[in-house]
């Protein structure tokens, strides 16, 4: 079989989007296309003109600020003053809930990313004649909220026709109806850049829709005149941003004051109208952010101590785990055991969790095996939060463990690769083709290759650590040095089968292509 070679990398990369019905922002789906729009609209208008309260209640992740963060900027733009509340993790626990319905007293509520689970909190509001509007994108349970409208794609009766989209995009999508029934003139694409951080912070599919909007949304943050993008540019001394940018430097510093403290840090600082209150609050967050990794190293080792190879799942609990960090302890221990991740902390007899998964598996879905046992869960396909009584803790791990067993072939997650690398064809052009396709993410992988039968020349330990290893490779005559990070491994063959990704080494001003091994075959 032919090699890939710069040619055939562009035909395969080009190949992935030659079928997106959104490739032009003008040929984006419509608002009218989701269920209760025009109800939720019609009665927001109503709450404008009769000068009601309007209380937006968001969620404390980068999605559910970036959806406070539109529709406050939203309604500021035309005046109008709403209230909002985003749900404190340790105080509230999630979303709409029971704690934070007594504090509304009267008017209009809207959910933004959340809601969809909400019933306790629905009877509430219904009590005391308060409409309740929710905007969602999670998974829809079996126990419905009572709500005067559910805008939400992934109910069985929404025409809308992508239906993996993020809660910032719902939002959105409900500010332009608005915009259109009361005849506003807003440029709804001015919100792309804050759209772009949502849709790749909560990990959303990066294809059709999403792919289109991010890819729009990386150069409207590049040129963003919100003082927050001002700042994380200059900081982030980039000429073009790729979602890398975004999902390992950006969102974590976002996400870092609903894990450690509270959300409306970062709410102020997207809402930032001057420098240097930008500045201020990004000094918080770069803070929270520093404290999150050093706590998240320590419950990742103590979380992978408790681990069983065996295991079909990592199930693991420990007594008070920090309850906002154990999220991304759950990705990282399902990215490097290649299997879906479950971590609880424990306080009081209650064991709060968060799951993730790869894209092969259905989590929602997985959890439901289990919901007898549950408190409260809710989520989407790689993602999910819930909560059972510690006791319940060893059957909920059995139930899980058998259900993977059940359907084996879901935890295959190998690389897949685009398929024999022809190495002398790899170049800073090379790289560039790689770059043009940009953004990449979840079912819309970054090109890895293999390399076959490559002879080992040279191997070495480099690093402060000498944790990182370094080898030099000759494949059809061709020498290349291949980087494995975290690997300190030199026990090689001779002969090696690889799979590689490419990236861009920049040393003193001189840009080289760099091959990182993401596996040994």
């Amino acid at each position: 079989m032919s090699k890939i070679t710069k040619e055939r990398l562009f035909e395969i990369l080009n190949a992935r989007h030659l079928n997106n019905p959104y490739s032009k922002l003008a040929s984006i789906p419509s608002f009218n296309n989701f269920k209760d729009i025009n109800i939720a609209t019609k009665r927001v208008k109503q709450a404008i003109l009769n000068g009601e309260k309007i209380t937006i209640v968001g969620d404390y992740d980068v999605d559910g600020i970036v959806s406070t963060t539109i529709m406050l900027d939203f309604f500021n733009s035309l005046g109008i003053k709403v209230d909002y509340i985003i749900p404190n993790r340790f105080e509230h626990g999630y979303g709409l809930s029971v704690k934070i319905v007594d504090n509304i007293d009267s008017g209009l509520v809207i959910t933004v990313d959340n809601g969809i689970t909400a019933y306790e909190a629905s009877l509430k509001l219904k009590e005391k004649n308060i409409d309740l509007i929710i905007t969602d994108h999670h998974t829809v349970g079996d126990k419905i909220p009572i709500a005067l409208a559910i805008i939400n794609p992934k109910q069985k009766d929404c025409n809308f026709e992508f239906k993996e989209i993020c809660g910032a995009q719902v939002a959105w999508y409900f500010c332009a109806a608005i915009k259109n029934e009361m005849n506003y003139d807003i440029n709804m694409s001015s919100y792309l850049d804050l759209l772009c951080l949502a849709i790749i912070a909560d990990i959303m599919p990066m294809t059709s829709l999403n792919y289109t909007m991010v890819r729009q949304g990386l150069k409207k943050i590049k040129n963003s005149s919100r003082e927050a993008f001002k700042l994380l540019n200059s900081h982030l001394k980039k000429d073009i941003l790729v979602s890398d940018d975004i999902g390992f430097t950006i969102a974590p510093k976002l996400n870092s004051a609903g894990r450690m403290d509270d959300a409306s840090i970062a709410l102020n600082f997207l809402l930032s109208k001057d420098q240097s209150s930008a500045y201020e609050s990004l000094a918080v967050l770069d803070e929270l952010n520093s404290y999150r990794k050093t706590i998240q190293e320590r419950i990742s080792n103590e979380a992978e101590q408790k681990s069983n190879k065996e295991d079909r799942a990592v199930v693991v609990w420990a007594e008070d785990w920090h309850e906002g960090i154990i999220g991304i302890v759950a990705s990282k221990l399902s990215n490097s055991h290649k299997k879906p991740a479950f971590i609880f902390s424990i306080q009081n007899g209650i064991a709060k969790g968060s799951a993730r998964a790869n894209s092969n598996i259905n989590l929602y879905d997985l959890i439901s095996k289990a919901s007898h046992l549950l408190l409260g869960f809710g989520g989407h396909k790689n993602a999910a939060g819930l909560s059972l009584l510690e006791e319940n803790l060893p059957e909920f791990k059995e139930i899980i463990n058998k259900e993977i067993e059940k359907a084996d072939d879901i935890l295959h997650n190998e690389f897949i690769t685009l398929g024999e690398l022809d190495v002398s064809s790899v170049d800073l052009e090379f790289i560039s083709i790689i770059e043009s396709f940009e953004p990449y993410g979840l079912e819309n992988n970054r090109p890895v290759f293999k390399v076959s039968n490559a002879n080992l020349v040279k191997s070495e330990l480099i690093g402060k650590d000498k944790n990182h290893l370094k080898l030099t490779l000759s494949s059809d005559g061709f020498v290349f040095e291949a980087l494995k990070f975290f690997n300190s491994n030199t026990n090689l063959n001779d002969k090696l089968d690889l799979i590689v990704s490419i990236s861009k080494n920049e040393f003193r001003g001189v840009v080289t292509p760099s091959f990182l091994i993401q596996e040994f075959l």
